[in-house]
């Protein structure tokens, strides 16, 4: 199974983008990982919110291929904890996902047509996090899920 972490707009943060390359490289050892970073949008003070989050839809929507399993990371998502996030996982690779896209979207939220294309909500915390620190927070918690799958000693209970 491959897992992608689309994102809306580059990290600029230098500690954030180190801390994912961190986990990128450790996940490395389990399974295919990738972010694919989709632009942010221009001109967004001339956009009304839910124009915004349109146009963030139909980038996302393109990104997002026939058979992927699209889950939003969103705050109205089901919150797991470390190991039941790690069975969740388990659970799509003994399921037969090839791809598992989870998704980050833009400041707005997502547009009505992305959640409608989604087969679930994931969230991370009920704190709110940047979007950027979200994406380092998801990269460990992706690599500490592989650990206790196989049964490695980073995750102590």
């Amino acid at each position: 199974m491959k897992i992608v972490l689309l994102v809306i707009g580059k990290t600029d943060k230098d500690f954030v983008k180190n801390g994912i390359k961190e986990y990128q490289k450790r996940l490395e050892h389990y399974l295919p990982f990738e972010i694919k970073i989709i632009p942010d949008i221009k001109n967004t003070k001339n956009l009304s919110e839910d124009q915004q989050k349109q146009k963030e839809g139909s980038l996302i929507l393109d990104k997002v291929k026939a058979g992927d399993t699209l889950l939003l990371l969103d705050e109205g998502g089901k919150e797991f904890s470390s190991l039941g996030f790690s069975k969740f996982v388990e659970q799509k690779m003994i399921g037969g996902v090839k791809n598992l896209v989870f998704v980050i979207g833009g400041p707005y939220g997502f547009s009505d047509e992305v959640y409608a294309k989604a087969q679930g909500k994931v969230s991370l915390s009920k704190m709110t996090f940047s979007h950027q620190m979200i994406r380092m927070i998801f990269t460990e918690q992706l690599y500490r899920a592989m650990t206790i799958i196989k049964g490695e000693p980073y995750h102590h209970v």
